[in-house]
């Protein structure tokens, strides 16, 4: 039987050489870093159910910005589907919803490799590192 595909939408918010994470506080991967977002509701545009995600769990407004990339990626029990976004902060401070997230904070860029993430994150993670750094992806591998 095929997994059920889950499609969610994903915010890379920098702050000079900083980008914002949040920690999973529920299920499996309580305590692993994430980029903010949220599922895709019917109807919804990714760009739409980003900017509602964010404005829900971070009680913050943004302006969604340069599409980035999309991440595919099997989980035990659904295949993830994720598009990711650079967006700019317009208004609140990524006040995380309790219960969805713990700790959040500004990452420094330099440090975005040595973070434990989620599965799927890591990959964003990754490719984000090697984009801002202009390091090729490979490089990393090393």
């Amino acid at each position: 039987m095929p997994k059920k595909t889950i499609r969610v939408v994903a915010a890379i918010i920098r702050a000079g050489d900083k980008v914002f994470a949040a920690k999973r506080d529920y299920g499996d991967l309580k305590g692993l870093w994430e980029f903010p977002g949220g599922k895709i509701e019917e109807g919804e545009t990714p760009e739409e159910a980003l900017k509602r995600e964010i404005e829900e769990e971070l009680h913050s407004e943004i302006k969604v910005g340069e599409f980035f990339m999309n991440e595919q990626y099997d989980y035990p029990n659904f295949h993830l589907d994720m598009d990711v976004f650079f967006c700019t902060l317009l208004e609140g401070e990524l006040a995380p919803e309790k219960g969805i997230h713990g700790a959040s904070e500004f990452i420094e860029i330099d440090s975005l490799l040595s973070e434990k993430w989620c599965p799927a994150d890591r990959e964003i993670a990754e490719r984000l590192y090697a984009h801002l750094t202009k390091c090729s992806p490979k490089a990393l591998l090393n």
